[in-house]
């Protein structure tokens, strides 16, 4: 599907300028054709219009297909993080949004310039130019009705106007954007030391009634979360593989229609004459092509030296006759299904006897092999195993609404489930939320676990998709709340904590004397700076985050240039620039790239602020229940 809205700033140097800004939206555009689709309860109200719960499961699914598309992982646990909904549905709320304003600025795509534009998009097309086949096929494997799509892709269409609109506002003149850039490329000659925290620990005195007055102030930070112990049975397709079973037929056959998949980096050469017989050819016509081919064949036979002379002359095949039948380097099932099967079952200078097609009689010379193919003994392990994982799959997705209803419905035990699929019924150690999120990679799962029906009522949790193909539901056998650990228990951490804080606290009061000092012009002769390294913005040369984030932001104006932060619990970290170096790489075409880097970011900048504004004048309503209804 077309996105309305794609994000631009995607290169470095975008996000070193805007700090690595994130446009909030980027249009799935299905909002349009599965308005009316399945459930209508609002997950949110967007001024008089709503996200139904079912255009938000929607939007979930698409984004994992377009993970999978993109042969990206799919971690359920990113799925299912908070962070990540709530993008899926700002971009369905700002869909809306920009939706309701192109239909009060009257915004018009006419029936033909919508149909100019799918006739040519490259996903609809065959031999360059446009199959109703394909686009019939691609629309009924997603679901989706001409209508739906084509009401879909008119709003898309519309959007992509108006951010284009909107983005053409943004301009950067270009003397700006050279003195942008060339901060942008600036090098610092810098070095770094730190004032460790550690050093001051010998001068630190903790008495225990200081440590007994941390603790008895700050009680709650030393409470143990609530934990349970769980029992969980898991259905997944990797684990049915085992159960599978393939025959040496099915690999036969599952190799020979998959040929192409498994031929290697073999091509073939072959020429070919064709004696064609039209489309729609009567039997009448067929007979008399037949004729005429049979006869060239005997030509051809009688002399093969005459095959590319024979071919300019009877060949009707005006793309290949002119250079005497000759058809380049293919590979295995480019051509047409008996022309393909022919040559690649023929020796190099071979002639083959007529080979008819849907195109006509076809005479086939093969004239040259280059690469080399695979044989069925050599990828017969791999078919086996993708063969055993298909399997899987199909019996995974005929189990899974069944295992889901049964530790629903038979909620007081997971034995049911695990007799009737043949599941291993497995047992935890204590876990606490976040160690079960970690343990299963899943914080649904959790929220389920730590819920009231299942918590207190001991019911099973539903099955929760913790990874493709992956259910786990569980049920908790022990429990324990949260609380205090005692005195005895903490007193030594609270301790080292106690003796590290005012460590730190004296690294800092050391560091801040000693900054004032260099800054004075006040040499530190004991301080010991790293070998002084050339940084860029995107070149760290092994500093830290914290030092990058401060060297650049010195003033220079003045050389040396000092600075100072504290470096969490190893102490202070003093910075020193050396010198600077601002101007424009040599390589023209680079500079000309990052200057539209540039102007692409300063426009994404102006959308975003665009629909940021229709956000801001537009009530809008989430139900966060609807959203996540696990929420505990």
């Amino acid at each position: 599907m077309l996105e309305a809205i794609r994000e631009h700033t995607k290169g470095w140097l975008a996000k070193a300028i805007l700090a690595a800004i994130t446009i909030p939206f980027a249009l799935f555009g299905i909002d349009s054709y599965l308005t009316g689709a399945g459930s209508g309860v609002a997950v949110a109200e967007v001024g008089k219009q709503t996200v139904t719960a079912q255009e938000y499961s929607n939007a979930m699914q698409n984004l994992r297909s377009q993970m999978q598309a993109e042969g990206q992982q799919v971690d359920q646990a990113m799925l299912d993080d908070p962070a990540t909904k709530q993008a899926v549905l700002d971009r369905l709320i700002n869909s809306k949004l920009l939706s309701a304003e192109i239909s009060k600025a009257g915004f018009y795509m006419s029936d033909e310039a919508l149909s100019q534009y799918i006739s040519g998009m490259p996903e609809f097309q065959r031999d360059e130019k446009f199959s109703q086949e394909i686009y019939d096929s691609i629309l009924r494997q997603n679901g989706l009705t001409p209508s739906r799509f084509e009401q879909g892709m008119r709003n898309d269409l519309l959007v992509g106007q108006a951010r284009d609109g909107i983005a053409a506002l943004a301009f950067i003149p270009t003397t700006l954007a050279q003195q942008t850039l060339k901060t942008v490329y600036q090098q610092r000659d810098v070095s770094v030391t730190e004032i460790n925290a550690a050093d001051f620990l010998p001068q630190v005195k903790v008495t225990a009634e200081d440590v007994q007055k941390y603790y008895d102030e700050h009680k709650d930070r030393f409470r143990v979360p609530e934990q349970v112990k769980l029992e969980f049975t898991m259905l997944s397709a990797n684990t049915l593989i085992a159960s599978m079973k393939v025959t040496d037929d099915e690999m036969r056959r599952f190799f020979d229609e998959n040929a192409a998949k498994f031929q290697g980096d073999e091509q073939r050469r072959a020429s070919h004459i064709l004696i064609g017989f039209g489309v729609s050819a009567s039997e009448a016509d067929k007979k008399k092509a037949r004729e005429q081919a049979e006869d060239v064949l005997a030509q051809v036979k009688a002399n093969p030296a005459k095959f590319e002379e024979l071919a300019v002359k009877f060949s009707q095949d005006p793309g290949s006759a002119e250079k005497g039948g000759d058809l380049g380097l293919f590979s295995r099932g480019t051509m047409v299904k008996a022309f393909d099967e022919a040559v690649f079952t023929m020796k190099p200078g071979a002639i083959s006897d007529l080979v008819e097609s849907e195109f006509g009689f076809h005479i086939i010379k093969l004239t040259e092999i280059s690469g080399q193919s695979q044989s069925y003994d050599d990828v017969k392990l791999n078919i086996r195993a993708e063969l055993l994982y298909q399997k899987a799959l199909a019996k995974f997705a005929e189990q899974a609404e069944n295992f889901s209803n049964m530790v629903y419905e038979q909620s007081s035990s997971l034995q049911p489930a695990a007799e009737a699929f043949g599941l291993q019924i497995q047992s935890s150690d204590w876990l606490t939320r976040n160690d079960g999120s970690k343990f299963f990679k899943s914080e649904k799962l959790m929220q389920q676990v730590f819920s009231d029906d299942v918590l207190k009522d001991k019911r099973n949790t539903e099955a929760v998709e913790i990874g493709p193909n992956t259910l786990v539901s569980a049920r908790v056998l022990e429990y324990k709340p949260a609380a205090a650990r005692s005195f005895e228990e903490v007193k030594a951490g609270v301790e080292e904590f106690l003796k590290l804080e005012q460590a730190k606290k004296l690294a800092k009061e050391k560091g801040e004397a000693i900054l004032a000092d260099l800054k004075n012009g006040k040499a530190h002769d004991e301080l010991e700076w790293i070998p002084p390294v050339t940084i860029t913005r995107k070149e760290a040369q092994g500093l830290s985050d914290l030092a990058m984030s401060h060297l650049f932001k010195l003033d220079a104006s003045k050389l040396p240039a000092y600075g100072g932060a504290v470096d969490g619990n190893k102490g202070y970290l003093l910075m020193q620039v050396q010198s600077v170096t601002s101007e424009l790489g040599d390589d023209d075409t680079e500079n000309k790239t990052a200057e539209l880097e540039l102007q692409a970011a300063l426009s994404a900048e102006y959308v975003a602020a665009y629909v940021s504004s229709l956000r801001k004048k537009t009530d809008v309503k989430i139900n966060t229940k609807l959203l996540d209804p696990v929420q505990p």
